[in-house]
């Protein structure tokens, strides 16, 4: 676990997550804003690129005080390269925008730890799907998840993506494998990887609002204020 209470440096932290329809779904960003802050001593929200409120954009035209934003999102994409630079450049405080939380090892280890949960056995062969992307960026870094997961799993892992480019579930998933969504939340591409109709497949469920999701927010923060504090 990283990072111990600290003293509030005037900063806001936002997490930004793309937003569902699914109410569990947007619970995921808020419980882990709430622990992050907690973790930072900082005051800590989370918004949304859309589908529920409060929207990042709006969040940024009423900041009033300098924030720290850090992207629930797991690789980059149209999101990081166009929306949140545009709603940040509305903001009338400082803000910074941080990397995205994929890929990296915390992440993985998370997704092992929903996989046996699950049921799944190591060694077992493990399809990681994601919700995909027609960024080429978003596509490095999927396989740079799933290289993360099998060293994790300590098995071979497999990439399938429900939109965008690369191999759909139903093509590359078999009878015995089991499943790992790289997704943060439930919802719209959660429920798809649920009704995926394979025999004998363990399917586990999404990361959420995992200790180590947290703890990998709470790193990004901490690399955002060292860097302000660097650069002043």
């Amino acid at each position: 676990m990283t990072g111990g209470t600290q003293t509030d440096t005037g900063h806001r932290l936002v997490l930004v997550a793309h937003g569902t329809r699914n109410v569990d779904g947007n619970q995921v960003s808020r419980a882990v804003a709430e622990a992050a802050g907690r973790r930072l001593g900082l005051p800590a929200m989370a918004s949304f690129v859309e589908l529920s409120e409060p929207l990042f954009s709006e969040v940024m035209e009423d900041a009033d005080r300098p924030v720290i934003v850090v992207p629930m999102l797991l690789s980059t994409g149209f999101h990081v390269r166009s929306d949140l630079p545009e709603a940040i450049a509305r903001a009338s405080v400082p803000v910074t925008l941080g990397r995205t939380l994929g890929p990296d090892p915390l992440l993985a280890q998370a997704q092992v730890d929903r996989l046996l949960e699950a049921g799944a056995e190591r060694g077992q062969r493990v399809v990681l799907v994601a919700a995909g992307s027609s960024d080429e960026a978003a596509r490095c870094d999927q396989m740079g998840a799933v290289s993360l997961l099998a060293r994790a799993w300590d098995g071979p892992v497999e990439l399938a993506t429900l939109s965008g480019h690369g191999t759909r579930p139903d093509e590359i998933v078999r009878p015995g494998d089991a499943v790992s969504p790289y997704l943060l939340s439930p919802g719209h591409f959660a429920d798809r990887i649920g009704r995926l109709d394979v025999p004998d497949t363990v399917v586990a469920e999404a990361i959420g609002p995992h200790p180590l999701v947290v703890d990998l927010v709470v790193q990004r923060a901490e690399e955002l204020l060292a860097a302000e504090a660097a650069g002043r």
